[in-house]
């Protein structure tokens, strides 16, 4: 007997298979929902947090240090400025003021920051000390001058080194010492700067250098003393290296300060006696804010920033960690 074929599979209707059209776009729909990423990621996020600050540097400090630049390089004291190119920076090089106002900053900063330094560590190996009774209210005494206005402490200091009526003189008169001139000579109107700096900044510096005593390990000292070092040993061989982030941290800070030091010495002399106290950020803001020349004071400023990086680099080369 003859066996019937097979029937064949009845053929799917053309309405049920969907059209080509529509399977290309469900495939391209597809991969824009696979490439498209949500704003708020976890490696979006840190960006979009620093967007402000960024934005506010860029502002703030970028586009007028920027600007600051393209001023240097002009001339004019009006709503006009030329372009000059290079005539601001070779007339700061021959410009003897310029010089007097650098040398005096050069010779107040190799004075008052070794001077101020090793005040305050000596300041804070005292209050580290055990032996110390009321060892906060020392620590809060020593660090109150830090909170004084600049402008306060050189009013303060202006009575005080006053030579008819100050305080100094007075107590130098009880030790049969003659009254001093000390904002009326070009010497000790230097001294008076210093003694203010000195007194502003030594219990700031302080409080660092007793920071970093306080982390130093015990059992270092301890070591040492077994092995019979004495306490000058002891600080050589451990305090001071154990220090030197610190040291190297108050020492770049103290130069770049020095080297900007404005306010003392415009509130007690003005830059006076015969320009003994004239500083390179004095002569810069009489040049932008007295005379109005903008291009020099720019360029003056950009020269002061070369010196302080040139500086901070060495200090940062020869105190660093010696690898």
């Amino acid at each position: 007997m003859a066996l019937a074929p097979p029937e064949p599979a009845p053929a799917t209707p053309p309405s049920a298979a969907p059209p080509a059209t529509a399977r290309a776009g469900a495939r391209a729909t597809d991969r824009a929902r696979a490439g498209r990423r949500p704003l708020l990621t976890r490696s979006s996020v840190p960006y979009l947090l620093i967007t402000p600050a960024v934005l506010g540097f860029a502002v703030f400090k970028a586009y007028p240090i920027a600007d600051s630049l393209w001023i240097s390089l002009t001339t004019g004291t009006g709503d006009d400025p030329r372009y000059a190119g290079l005539a601001n920076y070779r007339r700061l090089l021959h410009d003897p003021l310029f010089w007097t106002a650098l040398r005096n900053t050069g010779l107040i900063l190799v004075v008052q920051v070794p001077l101020m330094l090793a005040l305050a560590l000596l300041v804070a190996l005292g209050l580290n000390s055990g032996r110390v009774l009321l060892r906060p209210l020392w620590r809060l005494g020593v660090f109150v001058p830090s909170l004084t206005g600049l402008v306060a402490a050189g009013v303060m200091f202006s009575v005080i080194l006053n030579r008819d009526a100050g305080l100094l003189n007075w107590v130098l008169s009880l030790f049969g010492v003659d009254r001093v001139n000390w904002l009326g000579s070009p010497a000790w109107a230097r001294v008076g700067v210093v003694l203010v700096i000195t007194w502003h900044y030594t219990g700031y510096n302080a409080v660092l250098y007793l920071a970093g005593l306080q982390g130093v390990p015990v059992e270092l000292y301890e070591a040492a003393m077994v092995d019979g070092a004495g306490p000058v040993r002891r600080f050589v061989s451990i305090t001071l290296p154990q220090l030197r982030p610190i040291l190297l941290l108050t020492v770049v800070l103290s130069t770049i300060g020095t080297l900007q030091l404005f306010d003392e010495p415009y509130v007690l002399t003005g830059g006076g006696p015969d320009n003994a106290t004239l500083t390179v950020t004095m002569y810069l803001y009489d040049n932008g804010f007295k005379y109005f020349d903008f291009g020099y004071a720019s360029a003056l400023a950009y020269a002061l920033a070369l010196i302080v990086s040139v500086l901070g680099v060495l200090q940062v080369r020869l105190m660093g960690e010696r690898r």
